[in-house]
């Protein structure tokens, strides 16, 4: 089963998040958009909650968030308790974000990677579990 997929972004972000919810979808994905849902200026921090709080709530199973850096999202989205956002700049990242971290939301940064590396990203990510082992030792140990 495919997992569901919550996803979103600020205005850097907004071209890549059309294109990857497209691409998502016609690969199967059941998938949410959170917005922002133009290229106007926006607040990462409106759109990165709503989708740790979906993935928290464990109504969504991964996120997605975009934005310039990914740095502002991905500080906004582990705000929240059992979520583990990772900022992933190429596949080997999303890799060990999952595998070790046992990550719930990748966060791309746009204005530092092709749409086409983006995509690749999101895959791995999506296609990854985690480890668990002595990994899961150390993941419990996140939460404050």
């Amino acid at each position: 089963m495919m997992p569901k997929i919550a996803i979103g972004c600020d205005h850097a972000g907004y071209d890549y998040k059309e294109s990857l919810k497209k691409w998502l979808i016609s690969n199967g994905y059941e998938v949410k958009d959170f917005g922002t849902h133009s290229k106007e200026s926006a607040d990462y921090p409106d759109f990165a909650h709503p989708v740790a709080s979906s993935v928290e709530s464990k109504e969504f199973e991964l996120g997605v968030l975009i934005c310039g850096s990914a740095n502002g999202v991905a500080i906004v989205a582990n705000k929240h308790q059992d979520v583990r956002a990772a900022i992933c700049w190429n596949e080997e990242l999303a890799s060990l974000a999952r595998h070790h971290n046992n990550a719930n939301i990748v966060c791309l940064p746009a204005r530092f990677i092709s749409y086409d590396l983006a995509e690749k990203i999101t895959d791995r990510f999506l296609h990854e579990s985690f480890e668990g082992g002595r990994h899961e030792r150390r993941v419990s140990k996140i939460s404050c």
